[in-house]
């Protein structure tokens, strides 16, 4: 880890600032090239620690770069990983204001809800199946704090993600009887279709994005906690959005997730 602790105070506090102005700024390893993963994770704590020092609460764990096209693209072989803070959460059907953001895409994504903790290493499918009490249907927002959307790998995770805001809807459902492989998903935009999907699209079952957390978590001495919300990642691509934009997700089996940008 080649940077120091304050260094990554330094950044975090900068990543942290950019996110709550909706300011851009230029990727952090244009001036930090030798940044590894392990700065990039110091850097996403610092920006956790910050938060919840002012009393916000982790409302749920969130797994990026889960297609496999997207990781063969970033060269990567496994996905990232990011918090989703309270203040964050939208109720389905209400308003997000653009203003608060930088250049907001939409995802669609099945969420899990676990009802015992989930430990690594070695978790699986049905690790993930079995500590699982329900699953829910979520659009997350993400908003990069990174010019013109551009960012690598690094840069990405001290990020937190890219996270933003999202919303969860529909209907909870037990995974028993459930395909969530072959669950198909269509995202509108203002009435129109702008993106097909099915959870296979996420690493072949959505699952193996909450198992890959899981064992991510136990190579820092971490669990997911049981009652824990994740979101297994973006079953659709990135679709932007802005001011008068309507989004509406239609999820096989679990009901639809809506919102309006203003």
């Amino acid at each position: 880890m080649p940077l120091d602790t304050h260094t990554i105070a330094q950044l975090a506090e900068h990543l942290e600032n950019a996110e709550l102005t909706a300011t851009a700024v230029a990727k952090i390893t244009d001036a930090h090239p030798d940044l590894d993963w392990d700065d990039a994770y110091a850097i996403q704590d610092e920006i956790c620690r910050r938060k919840v020092g002012r009393g916000a609460r982790v409302a749920a764990f969130k797994a990026g770069l889960t297609s496999r096209a997207k990781m063969k693209q970033m060269g990567v072989e496994t996905p990232v990983f990011g918090l989703i803070f309270d203040y964050m959460s939208v109720a389905d059907g209400g308003e997000i204001k653009t203003a608060e953001l930088i250049h907001p895409k939409v995802e669609a994504e099945i969420a899990f809800v676990l009802k015992q903790p989930l430990r690594g290493p070695g978790c699986n499918v049905a690790s993930v199946l079995a500590a699982t009490d329900f699953v829910v249907p979520a659009v997350e927002i993400i908003d990069s704090r990174y010019e013109n959307f551009r960012f690598d790998l690094t840069s990405v995770i001290a990020d937190n993600t890219s996270s933003s805001r999202f919303v969860v809807g529909g209907v909870a459902r037990n995974v028993e009887g459930l395909d969530l492989r072959t669950l198909g998903i269509v995202m509108e935009k203002n009435g129109e279709v702008v993106a097909l999907a099915a959870g296979a699209a996420v690493l072949g079952h959505p699952a193996v994005a909450v198992a890959a957390l899981a064992n991510h978590l136990a190579a820092r001495g971490e669990a997911i906690p049981a009652g824990a919300l994740i979101l297994s990642g973006g079953a659709s691509e990135a679709i932007p959005v802005g001011a008068g934009d309507a989004i509406c997700v239609r999820f096989q089996d679990l009901g639809t997730v809506s919102m309006r940008f203003v």
